[in-house]
């Protein structure tokens, strides 16, 4: 896969109204490189997700996604947000699917109304993209029709549609059954081997053991800790990266 991607997150700050969500987060994310974000409810995992992709604003420092450089200001990321979203693509925890649509319709909505691909294109790529999620026998059926775990392949099959060169992951296995929870990160770990660029909030601490380059966690809007799953996980140094784990693992 050809992947160019750089993320750089520079003493990233947003609060509401009162709370401070995001306290100063710096962060470097590698071309290609899978990192894990873990941390206790509430420490700003999922907003700081939002700000990358363009869908929350911030009150203070800076965001580069490859080429593109998102800033503070309100109303000056229009049309840096709209091409950062073409470069990562996201994943929601509630799938985000349209009910009305089937399978493959969800994911050839997006290519053909917004890249303006040819409709038989789309369709042979929606139905290459659910092959390849493990779901080329469920393209016509409709999002009632199918598990939770099925439901989150498509729509990883839709962001992947977009073309991406990297994936946000928001905790999309946290409302999953065990098995369920296997099929979709067994599809993350295939991107993983392609060269797709991660990055995921997650509270699977055996997946990021296992798949994560570099694990770093979040605790009252600020990162914590981070460094690769074996110090992390196994070693880590901080008491609140200690505490968290412990009340995780038990």
């Amino acid at each position: 896969m050809n992947n160019d991607l750089q993320i750089t997150v520079t003493d990233v700050r947003k609060r509401f109204t009162d709370h401070v969500v995001l306290d100063g987060i710096s962060l470097n994310v590698r071309c290609g490189e899978t990192v894990a974000i873990i941390g206790p409810s509430g420490g700003g995992k999922s907003t700081l997700l939002r700000c990358l992709n363009g869908l929350t604003t911030f009150d203070g420092g800076e965001i580069r996604i490859g080429p593109h450089t998102l800033k503070p200001a309100a109303g000056a990321n229009g049309t840096a947000s709209r091409e950062v979203r073409r470069l990562l693509g996201m994943v929601f925890q509630d799938f985000q699917l349209f009910p009305h649509l089937t399978a493959l319709q969800n994911v050839i909505e997006a290519p053909i109304h917004v890249l303006k691909r040819n409709r038989s294109a789309a369709v042979e790529r929606g139905r290459s993209l659910l092959k390849r999620v493990g779901l080329a026998d469920r393209a016509d059926a409709y999002p009632r029709q199918l598990s939770g775990g099925q439901k989150q392949r498509v729509a990883i099959a839709r962001a992947l549609a977009m073309e991406p060169r990297g994936l946000l992951c928001d905790e999309i296995t946290s409302a999953l059954d065990p098995e369920l929870k296997c099929e979709v990160l067994q599809v993350l770990e295939d991107l993983k081997r392609d060269g797709m660029t991660l990055l995921m909030v997650t509270h699977e601490i055996g997946f990021a053991r296992r798949a994560a380059d570099r694990v770093v966690v979040l605790a009252d809007g600020k990162v914590i800790e981070e460094g690769p799953p074996s110090q992390v996980i196994d070693q880590p140094r901080s008491p609140r990266t200690q505490l968290f784990l412990s009340r995780v693992l038990g």
